[in-house]
């Protein structure tokens, strides 16, 4: 048989066969190399998305410890503060400060935390700011521990932290009514004199609040607030001619957007009036002793004509009087009158009716004489206080209705129920009111996370060693 020569389109075809077959080779190589990066790197990602996960699963663990020692403190101080003798016992002191560890936190598979709480001025006098500072730390086995540091500053809770406050709604219903503030007690040093209302102490504090998300719980209407502002929800009404400024606010801004919040909510918490005192049949005409603390229970003081009652040293007046009645009612030219240095407080159920020359307070500080509702019925009591003079009082009645008529000033500050102003009464918020109860429990004033290395640095040594 004759032999013939390969075709030379089968070697071709031969060749370019065995060059595609290379070809695929090299492609299927080179996807699988891209797969293995790509999972490689899915894998790493999935890896440092779960050690990213857990880092600030923990980082929240350690800032809910930070804060859990915070309230821990705050709760041993004001323990403290209501007589517990027993609440820092299991915490190591140096007479200044105190501190302690709370360890032994479960936080998840294999994640374990602590807390140390650091309290400086444990034992706070008069004036005083605590200071609460917090190191916690939250790791697992294996892994860098997360670490957060909290200080925080407290302040006595004040009854009388704004000017006008109301548990409902507060009404202007005057022409021209305004409020605005000064500070009566500007360095907080008794020991030098007051500082009396004029236009040159004027301040722009003059805040109004309602706890009510309405937007009718604060009618502005035509008065003009030198101050701010807070509701709980809604925005004040504030008529063509009434304003909300201060000092910051431009010229040409009639309503300061900055000077208003909706965010505002209180406490409205009943002080109970003391039980005890000596009981009289009826008020004489001077009551107390000048340079002594006194306290007194009578069921209730009616005075009219031209007769008036004059208070001595520092007086505590309970009247005992229940609510429906009117407890303390003054009429045609009586009054009672404190004496520049007396002191006067009330504790009263029933109404307050003051008219004709009222409560005539000789005291550059409103501080001075001071009115408790202590109805427990909401509207259960009515204050009404009318008159052109100057009425310098301190009113707390959460479930009172007060009600200001005349074209006199107002100097002070109220908390009640609801607040209506009318006449042409200027209101004027003692700013030294804010510092005023010193018996009250602890608040948070100030709160910051330490989160740079120079902040941290300052309490090493706090926290070092224990």
């Amino acid at each position: 048989m004759e032999d013939h020569p390969p075709d030379p389109t089968i070697r071709s075809v031969r060749r370019l066969l065995r060059r595609e077959h290379g070809a695929v080779l090299i492609v299927a190589l080179l996807l699988a190399a891209l797969i293995a990066v790509g999972l490689g790197s899915y894998l790493s990602l999935n890896l440092s998305t779960s050690r990213l996960a857990r880092r600030t699963f923990h980082g929240f663990g350690a800032l809910n410890l930070a804060e859990s020692g915070v309230e821990e403190a705050v709760w041993s101080m004001n323990r403290a503060q209501a007589g517990d003798r027993t609440v820092w016992q299991d915490w190591q002191n140096d007479g200044t400060s105190a501190w302690r560890k709370f360890s032994g936190f479960n936080l998840g598979p294999s994640a374990e935390g602590w807390v140390k709480v650091y309290v400086d001025k444990y034992q706070p006098g008069p004036g005083d700011r605590p200071r609460i500072v917090t190191q916690s730390s939250v790791g697992a086995p294996g892994g860098a521990p997360v670490t957060r540091v909290l200080e925080v500053s407290l302040r006595r809770r004040a009854l009388f932290a704004s000017g006008l406050v109301a548990r409902d709604s507060i009404v202007f219903n005057g022409a021209v009514t305004s409020v605005d503030s000064w500070n009566s007690d500007p360095d907080a040093d008794p020991r030098t004199a007051p500082v009396p209302y004029s236009s040159a102490a004027r301040r722009d504090g003059g805040s109004i609040a309602s706890a009510a998300v309405a937007n009718s719980a604060v009618a502005v209407n035509q008065a003009d607030i030198w101050g701010y502002v807070a509701t709980g929800g809604g925005q004040p009404e504030v008529g063509s001619n009434g304003s909300v400024r201060g000092a910051d606010t431009p010229d040409n801004v009639r309503i300061d957007p900055n000077r208003i919040s909706t965010d505002f909510n209180a406490d409205f918490f009943v002080i109970p009036a003391p039980a005890d005192g000596t009981v009289l049949a009826s008020v004489p005409p001077v009551l107390g002793v000048a340079g002594t603390r006194t306290r007194f229970r009578v069921a209730a003081i009616a005075l009219s004509g031209r007769e008036s009652l004059t208070i001595l040293g520092d007086v505590t007046l309970v009247l005992t009087g229940t609510g429906g009645i009117d407890a303390l009612s003054l009429a045609g030219q009586a009054a009672i009158v404190i004496p520049d240095g007396a002191r006067l407080t009330i504790f009263v159920e029933g109404n307050v009716r003051l008219t004709g020359r009222g409560l005539f307070n000789g005291n550059a500080q409103p501080g001075s004489c001071q009115i408790f509702g202590v109805n427990q019925s909401p509207g259960g009591q009515v204050l009404e206080i009318a008159g052109n003079g100057a009425l310098k009082c301190a009113i707390y009645a959460p479930n009172g209705e007060v009600r200001i008529v005349g074209n006199g000033d107002v100097m002070g500050a109220i908390l009640a129920r609801t607040v209506t102003l009318a006449g042409n009464a200027a209101f004027h918020y003692d700013e030294a009111l804010g510092r005023l109860d010193s018996d009250q429990p602890f608040a948070i004033a100030q709160w910051r996370e330490l989160t740079s290395a120079a902040d941290r640095a300052a309490f090493e040594a706090v926290f070092r060693g224990w």
